[in-house]
């Protein structure tokens, strides 16, 4: 079995991770469409669902694994030593102390809650695709990747609104949830096309179109590749 990797796939790697750190940042900022409120982070988070998908379809699940949890470590360190940061008194002549901790220091339970859905969603992504892709012979991409895409954007939600809004009525909750993996799997659907497009080049370029027999998908077992 071929561990090793190539630029794009490290460039790729760092590209996610960065979507996942920004998606964090961005959440801070609440913009309204008409009557629906949605966090900042909706803008930019579904492209770590597309990027999961390609690294999947072409590398395989546990290449996608290792860079899901690589992407979880850099976004626990950042949440970390922003927490750390935040703490540190301000000099006298800086006026932007409100601000900075406004963005940085988060609620314990958001930072947990956030990336606990993240590793969740991200895996379960990650399973449902490589597993149908087994299935079908790697037929019919487009719709794998939205069943996928559904699957883990479903459980991401699941797990951080009733952590993070504990409390709030079922009812509002629950459009809550709605609402925020609607956005999602219709931002992924609109750019599906692109998706498909990179997916074929990268298979393409990188000579490789990676098929799941029989491994082991323990979320777990990361330098398993």
């Amino acid at each position: 079995m071929n561990k090793k990797v190539s630029v794009t796939f490290l460039l790729l790697a760092i590209l996610f991770t960065v979507c996942l750190i920004a998606s964090n940042l961005f959440a801070t900022k609440v913009f309204a469409l008409g009557s629906l409120t949605l966090p900042g982070a909706v803008v930019i988070f579904p492209l770590s669902y597309i990027l999961n998908d390609c690294f999947t379809e072409v590398w395989g699940y546990r290449k996608a694994r290792l860079v899901i949890w690589s992407a979880f470590a850099m976004n626990f360190f950042v949440a970390i030593t922003g927490q750390l940061v935040a703490l540190l008194p301000g000099a006298s002549f800086w006026d932007g102390a409100e601000h900075f901790n406004y963005v940085f220091s988060l609620a314990p339970k958001v930072a947990f809650a956030s990336l606990l859905a993240f590793l969740a969603g991200s895996t379960l992504n990650s399973l449902v695709l490589s597993k149908m892709k087994v299935a079908s012979s790697g037929k019919g991409f487009s719709f794998r990747a939205i069943l996928s895409s559904l699957a883990g954007e479903l459980l991401d939600s699941l797990i951080f609104m009733p952590i993070v809004f504990w409390g709030t009525p079922l009812r509002a909750l629950a459009m809550m949830m709605f609402a925020q993996v609607t956005f999602k799997v219709c931002y992924e659907i609109v750019i599906l096309p692109v998706t498909a497009l990179v997916v074929k080049a990268l298979k393409k370029s990188e000579g490789i179109d990676e098929y799941d027999v029989n491994i082991s998908y323990n979320p777990f077992r990361i330098t398993d590749l």
